[in-house]
C-alpha cells in the first residue's frame, strides 16, 4: 500500500545535522535548480526522530542553499525508509562534538568534491565497514 506523506515546514534550529561537511559542487547544483525566493521549488528534506532528537537524513545541501537564501524554515518530510540508525546515531555525535547543532554551522565546511569524498564519503564506508564487522562479531558470539 503506497501511503502519500506530506511535507511541513521546520526552523533549521530544531533539525541536528548529521552530516560534517557540504560539498561545494553539489550546493552549487542545488543552486541552480532552487529558487532562492520561492522556497516550494526545494524538494522536501527527509528527517527522523529517535528519541528527542530530530535530525536530517538526506538534504542537508538543500537545508543548507535554502539557508544561505534566507529562510528561517525549511519543507521536511518525516523518514519511512529503515535505514541504518545506529549509523546516523554515531554521525550525529560525530556533529555534535564537531560544534555542529545547526545547518548554519555548516558555513565554514563547504569543500571541495575531491575533499568531500575524502573526508566523509570515506568516513562514512569505514564506518559502515567497522558496523559490520562488529555485528558480525556480535552475531557470531551469540551463536
Amino acid at each position: 500500500m503506497n501511503s502519500v506523506k506530506s511535507s511541513f515546514k521546520m526552523k533549521y534550529s530544531d533539525i541536528q545535522p548529521s552530516q560534517l561537511y557540504i560539498s561545494k559542487k553539489k550546493l552549487s547544483k542545488i543552486k541552480e535548480k532552487f529558487n532562492s525566493k520561492d522556497l516550494s521549488t526545494l524538494e522536501a528534506i527527509p528527517i527522523k526522530k529517535i528519541g528527542k532528537e530530530i535530525f536530517y537524513t538526506d538534504g542537508h545541501t538543500r537545508a543548507f542553499a535554502a539557508y544561505q537564501a534566507g529562510f528561517k524554515e525549511i519543507p521536511v518530510i518525516w523518514e519511512d525508509e529503515e535505514l541504518d540508525w545506529e549509523m546516523y546515531q554515531i554521525c550525529i555525535k560525530w556533529c555534535k562534538d564537531a560544534g555542529i547543532s545547526s545547518i548554519a554551522d555548516l558555513s565554514e565546511r563547504i569543500i571541495d568534491q575531491k575533499e568531500y569524498e575524502i573526508l566523509w564519503y570515506k568516513r562514512c564506508d569505514d564506518l559502515h565497514k567497522d558496523l559490520k564487522i562488529k555485528r558480525a562479531k556480535k552475531k557470531n558470539f551469540k551463536t
